[in-house]
C-alpha cells in the first residue's frame, strides 16, 4: 500500500514570455487551472503507475469549491481520499508562471495544508507493506510523526526533501535521516541537506554519498536531463538516463518521479528499474502542461514492457 501524506493545491498557471523578476510585470494571454500540491501530485503519479494495491492520500483541504474539486480529481485518478480532511482554512493554491523554454516559478499559498495532522491517520494504515511518501509542504512535526509510526510498523519511508525550508536546521535534517529509507532530492536539495548537517561536499554526487552514509539510507538525486542517481549506504551507485525531450512544462516532473518510484518500491522491483521508470515517467510528464495532466499511465512506460 502506498500512503501519501502531504499537500493538496489548486494550481493557477500562466504561460509568459519570461518569468518576471522583482518589480517587473509581464502579461499572459490567459491562465489555466490545474490540480496540484506535491502530495496530491505524487499520489496521482503513483496511482497511474501502480500495478497493484491501493494508493491513499492523507492531508487537509478547505471546505470550499477548490477542496471539493481536489478530492474529486483524486478519486477520478484512482486515489483513495478517505483520509483527506476538510478544515476551516482555505484549500492551498499555487501561482505558477511558465516561460517559453518550459522553466517555471511557483508561489504557494499553503492554506489548509498547514493544518495537516498525523493524528488523522489511523493505526491500521501503518504496517510492514506501507510505503509512506512525504514532502515538505505540510508541518514538519506532523510528517516526522507519520514517518516514525511507519518505522515502528516496519514500513518504508520515502522523504522528498522539497521544497527546502528557508531555515532548514541541522536538527531537522538529522531527524529526517533517522526515519527515512529513501531520501529523494534534486541537485540543489542534496547540497542544501549536506551543508545543513555540516558536510563539506563539492557536488551533488558527493553530497548524496555523504547523506546516504550519514543516514544509513539510499539517497536518490534527480538531475533533470542528466537522469537520476542512487547512492546506497555502502556507497554503491546506480544511474538511470533521462529521455531526450523538448520540454513543454517541467511543473510536477519531480513529483511524477517520486510517485512512479514509490509505485515501483511497493512492487519490490530492483532499484535500477525503479530509477528507470521514475525517469521515463518524469520525462513524459514534461511533454504536456500542468502538474498532473501529462502524468503517464503504466501502459505508456516502456521500462515496464
Amino acid at each position: 500500500m502506498i500512503l501519501v501524506f502531504g499537500s493538496l493545491n489548486i494550481d493557477l498557471v500562466a504561460q509568459v514570455p519570461v518569468i518576471p523578476g522583482p518589480g517587473r510585470t509581464v502579461l499572459a494571454p490567459s491562465y489555466q487551472t490545474h490540480f496540484g500540491g506535491k502530495g496530491a501530485n505524487q499520489a496521482v503519479a503513483a496511482a497511474r503507475i501502480a500495478g497493484a494495491g491501493p494508493v491513499r492520500m492523507a492531508g487537509r483541504v478547505g471546505r470550499d469549491g477548490f477542496g471539493d474539486s481536489a478530492i474529486e480529481n483524486l478519486r477520478t485518478n484512482g486515489v483513495d481520499t478517505t483520509f483527506v480532511v476538510g478544515g476551516d482554512e482555505p484549500t492551498g493554491c499555487a501561482f505558477i508562471t511558465v516561460d517559453q523554454s518550459g522553466e517555471n516559478a511557483i508561489t504557494v499559498a499553503s492554506g489548509a495544508n498547514l493544518t495537516a495532522s498525523a493524528g488523522d491517520l489511523p493505526a491500521e494504515l501503518f504496517r510492514p507493506d506501507t510505503v509512506l511518501v512525504l514532502q515538505m509542504e505540510v508541518p514538519f512535526a506532523q510528517a516526522l510523526a507519520a514517518a516514525r509510526r511507519t518505522n515502528t510498523a516496519s514500513g518504508t519511508v520515502i522523504w522528498n526533501l522539497a521544497p527546502v525550508p528557508e531555515k532548514m536546521t541541522r536538527e531537522m535534517v538529522t531527524e529526517i535521516l533517522a526515519v527515512t529509507d529513501y531520501l529523494l532530492v534534486n541537485e540543489h536539495e542534496a547540497l542544501d541537506a549536506a551543508m545543513a548537517i555540516g558536510l563539506a561536499t563539492v557536488d551533488y554526487e558527493a553530497a548524496a554519498a555523504d547523506l546516504a552514509k550519514a543516514g544509513d539510507l539510499t539517497c536518490i538525486v534527480t538531475a533533470g536531463a542528466q537522469g537520476a542517481l542512487a547512492v546506497t549506504a555502502d556507497g554503491t551507485r546506480l544511474r538511470a538516463s533521462a529521455l531526450r525531450i523538448t520540454p513543454v512544462d517541467t511543473t510536477g516532473a519531480g513529483d511524477t518521479f517520486a510517485g512512479a518510484f514509490a509505485a515501483m518500491l511497493s512492487e519490490k522491483v530492483p532499484l535500477q528499474i525503479a530509477l528507470q521508470v521514475g525517469c521515463e515517467a518524469a520525462a513524459q510528464k514534461c511533454l504536456k502542461p500542468g502538474a498532473q495532466t501529462g502524468m503517464p499511465t503504466r501502459g505508456a512506460i516502456s521500462s515496464l514492457t
